[in-house]
Order: structure tokens, then C-alpha cells, then sequence
């Protein structure tokens, strides 16, 4: 059995969350290995963007970071509060304590800027929100990070992505990194996303 940690600071965006928490669900009872998730926050409760109220199953601080194979980030919106959580300390303890020990690290959208933030992306490369006016990119950039404009970028152990659009891409390439490429080819399928 694999275990993932996904971490949920306030402000953290629902369907990015939602998306892992789902995709390696399925993975857990239609896939060839199970996988337990387990949510984390800073706070017994968790406010996320939009309002959505969450009750995280562990506080971080109550969490052994050695019993899980990999940590999931969604990101989140700064009108929600996500960095003042997402750069604090112990989530970025939370993070070098993965990097460290080269677990898979994966984020979606803003979620590469705690990231970086933690010092887990120096001198890689990553990508993070590439709308708007490409502020996160070039706040991505600021941390020697070396920024590529694709939709999914894995260096080593970590994984960013650029947007919503791409959570389910990215907890299925976590699928695929924690037990093999069929196996997430065949929960895409059963989901509905590879045909079928």
C-alpha cells in the first residue's frame, strides 16, 4: 500500500484538492495497488477558495512525514488567504522533509510557488499559472527557478503544472509515479478521460 499526504492550506483551490483526493481514490479501489490518502491541514478546519469548509484528517503537526511515499499541494487563491499558510514554516518543513529524502513531490498551478518557496525548486525546472499577466511566473522565476511554459513539467521527484485544467493530469502522473504506467492509464480510462 502507498500512502500520500495531501497537504491543504487555507485558501487552497476545491477542485484542485478535489482532484487528487479523487483521482487516487479511484486509483486506491479500481487501480493494481491501494493507495491512502490522507488530508493535512495547519487547522482543525479549512477554509478553502469560494467558502468550501473542510475538516482535514490530521493536523500537520500530529503527521509522521517518514510513513508516506508522496505529498500532494494543491494551490490556491491569495483572496483566500493560501500563501499566508502556504509559505509558512511548517509547510515548508513539510516540504524539504519530502525533498530531502527525493519522496514525489506533486503541485498543481500556484501550488510550484510553496514549492519553490521551501527551496525544493532551486535550479530545477517547473512551471506554475501562466494566465493573467504572468505575475506567478515570473514570482516562480525569482526563487532560480527555471521556468518552461508547458502544461505539466516532472524534474526529479517534483511535479508542477500550469492551471486547474491540469489537476487531473497531475494526480494521474502521481499514480503513475507511486506504481506504474498502465495502472494510470487504466484509471484515466476507467474515469472517463482516456476514451473508452
Amino acid at each position: 500500500m502507498k500512502r500520500v499526504l495531501v497537504l491543504i492550506p487555507q485558501g487552497a483551490e476545491v477542485y484542485e484538492t478535489a482532484a487528487f483526493i479523487d483521482v487516487l481514490g479511484w486509483a486506491s479501489v479500481e487501480g493494481s495497488e491501494e493507495i491512502k490518502v490522507v488530508t493535512a491541514g495547519l487547522q482543525p478546519e479549512v477554509t478553502c477558495t469560494f467558502g468550501l469548509r473542510l475538516l482535514p484528517d490530521a493536523l500537520i503537526g500530529q503527521v509522521q512525514l517518514e510513513d508516506f511515499d508522496a505529498l500532494a499541494i494543491p494551490g490556491g487563491f491569495e483572496e483566500y488567504g493560501y500563501y499566508e499558510e502556504a509559505y509558512s514554516e511548517t509547510v515548508g518543513d513539510v516540504i524539504r522533509a519530502f525533498d530531502r529524502s527525493s519522496r514525489p513531490i506533486a503541485s498543481v498551478c500556484v501550488g510550484a510557488l510553496p514549492v519553490a518557496h521551501a527551496g525544493a525548486l532551486n535550479g530545477r525546472c517547473a512551471t506554475t499559472y501562466h494566465l493573467g499577466d504572468g505575475r506567478r511566473r515570473r514570482q516562480l522565476a525569482e526563487y532560480d527557478v527555471n521556468v518552461l511554459d508547458q502544461p505539466i513539467v516532472h524534474d526529479a521527484n517534483i511535479v508542477t503544472s500550469t492551471a486547474p485544467s491540469t489537476a487531473i493530469d497531475v494526480a494521474l502522473t502521481l499514480v503513475e509515479i507511486l506504481t506504474d504506467r498502465e495502472n494510470a492509464d487504466n484509471i484515466r480510462t476507467l474515469m472517463g478521460f482516456g476514451g473508452g
